[in-house]
């Protein structure tokens, strides 16, 4: 099942629209939980942003999986996605400076939408059910939020990365943190998706470097 609701995010003074995936409830049933970003592009082609969704609804039916999916849609006002969807600032070709506001987001996440998914849907609210996911600056924000708040989400979808904006940043974040033994994540990056052989290469070796830093830590990743 779908539910589509909008929820208040107090800082930024909007509304935003969440596209909730839940299995067949049974009685006294809890499920752990996937935060997504762009949630709009998850389930129905008809609601993504290049009419060509993830296809996540048919998948999880058709593998019975027990896990409820929380997609956050994105803002679709100019440039607004790049700075809700960036933990760090950056200046870059035409989106010229953008401040990133990722960090404030993740506040919201925490503090306001996740108590509200635990008391309105049947969640297992422990961080090791708990998980956070997306592609391009919400795979940044996987993992930005993975990382500095794992005791929130213990696990971490990273699919297409945009590590180009803020990665040495992240890095010396990931790099101050203790422990992350109790974490994991998955990282993707497709050579389609690459303009270039050498653009190839390097999101590849900012996957494979940002994984090994993670492990470094203690975390179980997979590239």
């Amino acid at each position: 099942m779908i539910i589509k609701e909008m929820v208040q995010i107090p800082y930024l003074n909007c509304e935003r629209m969440l596209h909730i995936y839940v299995p067949d409830v049974k009685k006294q049933e809890q499920f752990p939980v996937l935060y997504m970003f762009d949630g709009h592009n998850l389930f129905y082609d008809a609601d993504a942003t290049y009419g060509k969704s993830w296809g996540i609804k048919d998948y999880l039916d058709a593998c019975e999986a027990q896990v409820i999916v929380v997609g956050i849609e994105c803002s679709h006002e100019g440039h607004n996605r790049m700075s809700e969807f960036s933990p760090y600032s950056f200046e870059r070709g035409h989106w010229g400076k953008v401040e990133a506001s990722g960090q404030e987001f993740f506040k919201w996440m925490i503090e306001d939408l996740k108590p509200y998914i635990d008391t309105t849907y049947p969640t297992l609210t422990d961080a090791e059910h708990t998980y956070v996911g997306g592609s391009s600056m919400g795979g940044l924000m996987a993992v930005y939020g993975g990382s500095m708040h794992s005791d929130v989400y213990s696990k971490r979808i990273c699919v297409s990365t945009a590590f180009g904006f803020g990665y040495r940043a992240l890095m010396r974040d990931i790099h101050s943190i203790k422990d992350l033994s109790k974490g994991g994540g998955g990282f993707s990056f497709g050579e389609y998706e690459a303009n270039d052989k050498d653009y190839f290469v390097r999101m590849t070796n900012f996957n494979l470097s940002c994984a090994n830093a993670l492990q470094a830590k203690g975390a179980t990743c997979y590239v």
